[in-house]
C-alpha cells in the first residue's frame, strides 16, 4: 500500500532522528564515561564519542553512487543493521578507543540512512516544496534534543549508562521495521551505472555546479558551529559554568526553540522562497554572533551564563532553520545525480564540519571565547557566500 505524505514525512524524520538520538541521549552520561574510563573531570576526551560518530558520515561518498545504481531502499537496508550492531558494540566496548571505533561504524550506518532520506525527499519533491518538506521533517526530528537528555537521565536513574547507549539501536529496530513499508523512489530507468567513467562524470557534474558548492559550504560552516557546541555542551555547562544539574534543562529548552524555528522556516520558505529566507536568517545569525562576541570581549571571555545560553540558543535555532534551505538550494540543480549529490553534500558537511567542530571543542577548556569567536567568523563566511549568489538577487524562490 502506498505511503501517504504525512506518514512519509514522519518516517523520514524518525530515520534522521537516529543521528540525533545517537548523540543527544548520551550527553548526560559523559560524566559516567569519564569515571568509567578513569579520565579526569575536566577531560574533553569524551567529545570524541560525538566526533567519531559524525566523522562516520564520510561513507556517504560510497553510499551515494550505490544508491543511484541500486536504488534508495537497498542502501537504507544496509545502514540500519550497521547502526544497530555497532551501537550495541559501543555500549559494551572495554576501552574508549574501541568505543570510538564502534561509534564511527555507527556513524557509517547513520550516513546510509541519512543520505537515502535526503535523496528520497529530492526524488519526490523539488524547489521550495522540498525546502518546506525538509523543514517539516526537521521540526519532528528536532523534538529529539528536547526529550533525549531527560530520557538519558531517566534511564540512568533506574539502569546503567550502557542502557542509555543501547536505546538508539533499540529505537532503530522499530524504525527499520516501519521502513519496510517504503516504496522505491528511484525508478530503474533513472538509475546510473557504476562504471568508472560514469562515476567520474557524476562527481564532476556535482562539483562543477557553483550553486551546489556555495550552499554546501554554507551548511558545512554552520554544521561546524553546531557540532562544536553539541560535543562540548556538557563540558561548558558542567565545568566552565559549574552547573552540571542544569544541563538537561538547558539542552531541552534549546531543542524546543530549534523546533519552533524550523517550523517557522517551513512557512517562511513557502511564503518568501528558500533564497530570500536564507539570506534573512543568515543576516540575523551574524547579528546575534556579533553581539555575543562583543559581550564576551567586554566580560573578559566569561559572559553571564544566562546571556550566553540565550545567544547560543538563538544561533543554534537559526542554524537548524537555515539548513533545510541550504540543502534544498544545493540539491535543486542535481536532478538524476541526486544520490551522488546527496552523498557529496553529506560527506562534506558532516566530515569536514565535525572535524573542524572537534578542533573548536578541544579548545574549550576554561573559556567559551574560542566558541564565540568561531561563531562570528562562521557568520561572516556564510553571509558572504549567500549574498554572492547572483540568483538570489531579486529571486524569492528556487529556480
Amino acid at each position: 500500500m502506498k505511503m501517504k505524505p504525512a506518514e512519509f514525512i514522519t518516517l523520514s524524520a524518525c530515520t534522521m532522528m537516529l543521528t540525533a538520538l545517537g548523540i543527544d541521549i548520551m550527553l548526560p552520561v559523559f560524566g559516567e564515561l569519564r569515571r568509567h574510563f578513569g579520565l579526569p573531570p575536566q577531560s574533553t576526551a569524551t567529545a570524541q564519542v560525538i566526533s567519531f560518530f559524525f566523522m562516520g558520515q564520510v561513507a556517504q561518498i560510497i553510499f551515494g553512487p550505490l544508491s543511484d545504481r541500486f536504488g534508495r531502499l537497498a542502501i537504507l537496508r544496509i545502514g540500519f543493521p550497521l547502526y544497530i550492531v555497532s551501537g550495541i558494540a559501543a555500549a559494551f566496548a572495554p576501552t574508549l578507543p574501541l568505543m570510538c571505533a564502534a561509534r564511527f561504524v555507527a556513524g557509517i550506518g547513520a550516513s546510509a540512512v541519512f543520505m537515502t532520506t535526503i535523496a528520497g525527499v529530492r526524488d519526490r519533491f523539488v524547489g521550495d516544496q522540498m525546502a518546506r518538506t525538509m523543514s517539516l521533517i526537521f521540526t519532528i526530528f528536532l523534538c529529539t534534543p528536547v526529550f533525549a537528555p531527560f530520557l538519558g537521565i531517566a534511564i540512568m536513574s533506574v539502569a546503567s549508562w550502557q542502557m542509555v547507549m543501547l536505546t538508539p539501536p533499540l529505537f532503530a529496530v522499530i524504525v527499520f521495521l516501519w521502513s519496510l513499508k517504503l516504496e522505491e523512489s528511484l525508478p530503474h530507468d533513472r538509475r546510473s551505472s557504476l562504471r568508472w567513467a560514469s562515476l567520474v562524470q557524476s562527481i564532476s557534474r556535482v562539483l562543477s555546479n557553483r550553486a551546489f558548492l556555495r550552499y554546501t559550504a554554507i551548511t558545512t560552516a554552520l554544521f561546524t558551529a553546531l557540532s562544536s557546541y553539541v560535543a562540548s555542551s556538557e563540558h561548558i555547562v558542567g565545568e566552565i559554568y559549574g552547573k552540571p544539574k542544569a544541563f538537561a534543562a538547558i539542552f531541552a529548552s534549546m531543542g524546543f526553540l530549534m523546533s519552533c524555528c524550523t517550523f517557522l522556516n517551513s512557512y517562511l520558505s513557502s511564503r518568501f522562497g528558500a533564497r530570500r529566507t536564507i539570506r534573512a536568517l543568515l543576516f540575523i545569525y551574524l547579528l546575534v554572533a556579533t553581539v555575543l562576541m562583543i559581550i564576551t570581549v567586554v566580560a573578559k571571555s566569561r559572559p553571564d551564563m544566562l546571556v550566553f545560553f540565550i545567544a547560543i540558543a538563538l544561533l543554534m535555532s537559526l542554524n537548524l532553520a537555515i539548513e533545510p534551505n541550504s540543502s534544498a538550494l544545493a540539491m535543486e540543480p542535481m536532478g538524476q545525480t541526486a544520490g551522488m549529490a546527496s552523498a557529496v553534500y553529506g560527506t562534506i558537511f558532516f566530515f569536514i564540519g565535525s572535524a573542524l567542530g572537534s578542533v573548536i571543542s578541544h579548545l574549550l577548556v576554561k573559556s567559551v571565547f574560542p566558541l564565540v569567536i568561531s561563531y562570528f567568523v562562521i557568520g561572516v563566511i556564510a553571509v558572504l557566500l549567500v549574498f554572492g549568489d547572483r540568483h538570489s538577487q531579486g529571486s524569492s524562490s528556487v529556480s
